[in-house]
């Protein structure tokens, strides 16, 4: 007869962790709130040597206001009276630096001139319908980044009608209703170069630089990975210091913002259309859910008129737009 003895386990102790006094949360989130504050008004302090942790922060400055949200909601959600006021630093912070972003800029007055600068993707599978949607936004300057040789041929047989003046230099174009002259190509990095001309418009003549600065990335132990560009920013920089003087256009893919430090040695020296006188941020990258504004129509001693972004192409990026006046 085989007789088991079942013995009862005892029963498992739950382990307690230690609770936080919300006194103590609440003072958590305040210091949290500080720090936020701290970076938006001295992100310039930020070290950007190694891995460029400047510039990634500068890249997505505005959205800071994702973590003024998540903090007024954990001061709301902890009931915390010292966190929803210390909340009010970076939200009145934030608001002091952004919120004239979205009051209306246009300048009062007519414009001479239209320009749209896009980043037409490499893997664009419909350059016909990209370049007429370019078209008839009316633009008398288009210019073009991430141009391939097939693509080339499409985009010059459908704005051929519209911008008979057009021209190419790598991978960027530039297409115009005026006659352009003095065209030459300025080398970046070794496989970029950026387009150098100038437009004979009604009221003078215009310098009209179209660059396409090198991609960066986010990568696991290396980074903000944006040597290349930087590099091609100061062979640009260099290029502008022996530039004619007078009224110039930079327009192009900067895989970059204004705000980021690394690009001051080329976005100094203009002023942003956008800033000037567009309505919100202008993100205009990636085209689905635009986070960022990395490409730029920059303009020196012509007035901004308007800037906006242009509706959806085939494209990745979206289309920018301005009118400017001299």
């Amino acid at each position: 007869m085989n007789v088991h003895v079942v013995t009862p386990k005892a029963p498992r102790r739950r382990r307690v962790l230690p609770r936080v006094p919300r006194v103590r949360r609440g003072r958590m989130i305040a210091a949290l709130a500080v720090l936020v504050t701290l970076l938006m008004l001295l992100h310039g302090w930020v070290p950007d040597r190694g891995v460029h942790l400047g510039s990634l922060v500068e890249t997505f400055l505005p959205w800071t206001a994702a973590a003024v949200v998540a903090l007024l909601a954990a001061a709301l959600l902890r009931r915390s009276r010292v966190a929803l006021v210390a909340v009010l630093l970076p939200a009145v912070t934030w608001a002091g630096v952004h919120a004239g972003t979205f009051l209306d800029r246009s300048a009062e007055g007519r414009a001479d001139l239209t320009v749209v600068t896009h980043n037409v993707d490499d893997a664009n599978p419909d350059p016909a319908g990209t370049a007429r949607a370019l078209a008839a936004s009316g633009a008398q300057l288009i210019a073009l980044e991430e141009l391939t040789q097939p693509a080339l041929r499409e985009y010059e047989q459908t704005l051929a009608g519209s911008h008979p003046y057009h021209a190419v230099a790598g991978t960027v174009g530039l297409w115009s209703t005026y006659p352009l002259r003095d065209t030459a190509a300025v080398p970046l990095v070794s496989w970029r170069s950026a387009l150098r001309t100038t437009a004979e418009t009604p009221e003078g003549p215009l310098t009209v630089y179209v660059a396409h600065l090198p991609s960066v990335r986010i990568r696991l132990g290396s980074g903000f990975t944006t040597d290349h560009r930087n590099e091609a920013a100061g062979r640009l920089a260099a290029e502008l210091d022996s530039a004619p003087a007078g009224r110039t256009l930079l327009v192009g893919d900067f895989n970059g913002t204004t705000d980021d430090r690394a690009l001051e040695p080329v976005t100094g020296r203009f002023r942003s259309a956008q800033e000037a006188a567009g309505a919100s941020f202008g993100f205009s990258w990636p085209a689905r859910f635009p986070v960022a504004r990395i490409d730029q129509i920059l303009v020196r001693e012509l007035t901004v008129v308007s800037a906006w972004t242009l509706p959806a192409t085939a494209s990745d990026h979206l289309p920018v737009a301005a009118t400017l006046r001299r």
